[in-house]
């Protein structure tokens, strides 16, 4: 009986039935946690069929006294305020009165109904596990053990009380403690993640800001330099290069916060486009290939593939041409400048190798027969192979960066 009610006790404090809310589930769930006092009645009505009414009044109130606790401090109690799963809670003074009382109730059902009243003591040590911190329960679950075995071991001839009810108090502590340290480690997992969340997003807005300002304010420069040239000799075109910048800052404005927001998309299709401009304002002759002969498919990742690599050939290159190759799983920028001066190390190529890395992509970074720098991304058909993503490969990379390397944006 008594393994039978505590284990009940146990399932519906897991279950979360004894949250401190005053809910009517809260209520039934303690209600049915009492109804293992139910066998005390018999020995009560016995005090009564005795015409012993006093014995009995006393036995009757304390029984309904002692029920009524176990409700309230299960149900009823709350707690004084929402607290961090973290942090250990603090002991409410308000469940040591209450286990007095319930001391002194048990001990008089003891006193006028006998040894059978000695498996109630266990709902003294159920309501300490769960209303009062660690140390204070383990006192008073120590307290119970001794309470129901000193009477044993003490009193010759005494039966009637199961040895194994006195171990009962340490394993519903044991058990509580584990379900509290299981909770910790779940809500600590999920703060952790929620800051690998954060920090992913930032990553992710960091990157993104940087290609599209390093791109647009490397065409805005460069633009800018034509148009001043031109004050003097053609008006009207200088004219249409500041109109190219005004619109180019509207655009990398408009690109930022969308980039805030989560909604920036990136198209090969529309970076053609913006990387002919560019290579155009800086005088390198730009052999791209035609938006509508693409393979299908939006290549997102090859799109900053191409924002990158042709915003470090107009920065860095000092290049005459640039040619850009695309197949269904590779893009391919190849330009003729000074070759790979700090290559490698610049925030712009590491961005990149995250994207690629993030796309079960290869990015490979050399320096072609003739001079100058290739840029090559790959995506194998495999995608990704066992559910692991595929790594960026490090053999052209490590060579740029032992040879000192040109800068990323």
């Amino acid at each position: 009986m008594a393994l039978r009610a505590t284990g009940s006790l146990e399932r519906l404090a897991r279950t979360g039935v004894f949250a401190a809310d005053g809910s009517g589930r809260s209520r039934l769930g303690a209600l049915i946690a009492v109804v293992w006092l139910a066998y005390l009645v018999t020995p009560v009505l016995q005090l009564w069929r005795q015409h012993n009414q006093p014995a009995a009044l006393v036995a009757t109130l304390a029984l309904a006294g002692y029920a009524a606790l176990i409700m309230w401090s299960l149900a009823g109690l709350r707690e004084p305020g929402r607290r961090d799963p973290l942090t250990p809670p603090a002991a409410d003074r308000r469940v040591w009165p209450l286990l007095a009382v319930m001391v002194l109730c048990v001990g008089v059902l003891v006193v006028l109904l006998g040894v059978a009243v000695v498996p109630c003591i266990l709902y003294i040590a159920v309501v300490a596990v769960f209303r009062l911190p660690a140390r204070g329960a383990a006192v008073v679950c120590v307290a119970v053990v001794l309470a129901i075995l000193l009477p044993v071991l003490i009193v010759p001839g005494l039966s009637g009380i199961p040895l194994y009810v006195a171990f009962v108090p340490a394993v519903i502590w044991t058990l509580r403690q584990l379900g509290v340290r299981g909770a910790r480690l779940t809500e600590l997992a999920r703060r952790q993640q929620a800051e690998l969340a954060i920090a992913a997003e930032r990553d992710r807005v960091a990157r993104d800001v940087h290609d599209i300002l390093g791109h647009s304010l490397t065409v805005i420069t460069v633009k800018t330099e034509l148009a001043q040239r031109l004050l003097d000799i053609d008006i009207q075109r200088a004219r249409t290069e500041l109109a190219d910048i005004e619109t180019l800052a509207r655009d990398a404005l408009a690109g930022v916060r969308d980039t805030v927001g989560g909604l920036r998309e990136v198209s090969l299709r529309r970076e053609l486009g913006n990387a002919r401009t560019a290579l155009d304002a800086a005088g390198i002759a730009a052999e791209l290939p035609d938006p509508q002969g693409l393979p299908p498919g939006e290549h997102e990742l090859f799109g900053w593939v191409l924002r990158e690599a042709v915003t470090n050939v107009v920065r860095h290159s000092g290049a005459r041409r640039c040619v850009v190759t695309v197949t269904p799983h590779s893009i391919e920028v190849t330009d003729d400048g000074r070759g790979i001066g700090a290559a490698g190390s610049g925030s712009g190529l590491a961005g990149l190798r995250e994207r690629a890395a993030a796309a079960g992509a290869v990015v490979a970074l050399s320096e072609p027969v003739g001079g100058g720098v290739r840029v090559a991304v790959t995506v194998p058909e495999r995608g990704v192979v066992g559910g692991v993503r595929v790594p960026v490969s490090d053999d052209h990379d490590g060579a740029a960066a032992r040879s000192g390397g040109r800068g990323g944006a």
